[in-house]
């Protein structure tokens, strides 16, 4: 049985090609321009795909609520040109099959909880920390969705003692993302991270700021599991120092087995940076047994 997947970023789309398994049969990366030409690629790709469902991680905000006139859009996202663009009513329209929709950082998590490092328990969070910084969160076997969906990438931060730091948030100016993505970090210290990989200060300030998420994370959604991914943490150097903020912020408040073993807790993402895509496939194959 083959799905289709689609990870709608702000810079790029990623479509590919899956079957129930979780396996990447094919893959293709386009540039997101405006909807009136990424779209077309986005059809002509998965047209003649033979693809039973289509799965779709999007850039949001989104609208997740089915009984809403506007479900199946991006609603309010910075990126203009997509502003309430109806991205699944477009898709169905054209391809003529069921689709699965969720935020780009939920798919992620079901990717992990599906076929990672999450599937053996049963919560887990996935943060991914890269242009932006976003939380997806698996509960109890399923996404949790509420009013909207978690937009914990925007919780609001302590700085740093040491930071002068104005973020590059434009909504706010002391959140987790605009003090901790990429951006942040290469106009803080005017170098791309990548270039500042042997820059200790650098990176016990990142820890500093990430620590303080996972903290309030661990306080209010009590995971059993916590996976970092995204850009910024392919510098492996920032996992001991994380934990080591970690406990100290937590300052033994919580006593369980997993935070008596923080390597198992905190840990990086499992499945090369197609968590994503896998989740992406994972939405179609649920979405799918939703439709029958």
């Amino acid at each position: 049985m083959l799905f289709g997947a689609l990870e709608a970023g702000g810079t790029k789309m990623v479509l590919a090609i899956g079957n129930e398994n979780g396996e990447i049969l094919e893959q293709l990366s386009i540039p997101t321009e405006t909807p009136e030409i990424t779209m077309v690629k986005i059809i002509d790709y998965f047209n003649n795909k033979q693809i039973e469902a289509l799965g779709i991680g999007s850039f949001g905000p989104i609208d997740l609520d089915r009984t809403s006139v506007t479900y199946g859009h991006i609603t309010s996202t910075p990126k203009l040109a997509w502003v309430d663009y109806d991205i699944v009513g477009t898709l169905k329209q054209a391809l003529q099959i069921p689709i699965g929709f969720d935020t780009d950082v939920n798919a992620s998590a079901l990717g992990e909880a599906t076929w990672g490092i999450m599937k053996d328990v049963p919560s887990g969070i996935y943060i991914t920390i890269g242009t932006g910084v976003g939380v997806g969160v698996y509960m109890n076997g399923s996404l949790l969705h509420g009013m909207l969906h978690p937009e914990a990438g925007h919780v609001l931060m302590s700085k740093h003692p040491e930071d002068h730091f104005e973020g590059v948030c434009p909504y706010h100016p002391n959140c987790f993302e605009g003090l901790a993505s990429g951006p942040s970090i290469e106009k803080r210290w005017n170098k791309k991270a990548i270039e500042l990989k042997d820059n200790q200060k650098v990176w016990e300030m990142e820890a500093y700021y990430i620590a303080q998420g996972i903290v309030n994370y661990i306080l209010t959604l009590s995971p059993h599991k916590i996976v970092l991914g995204g850009g910024v943490m392919h510098q492996e150097q920032l996992f001991p120092l994380i934990r080591k903020e970690v406990v100290s912020l937590m300052n033994g408040y919580i006593k369980t087995p997993q935070m008596n073993d923080l390597d198992r807790y905190i840990v990086p993402a499992s499945l090369q940076d197609n968590q994503g895509i896998m989740g992406c496939i994972q939405l179609a194959k649920l979405e799918l047994e939703y439709t029958r």
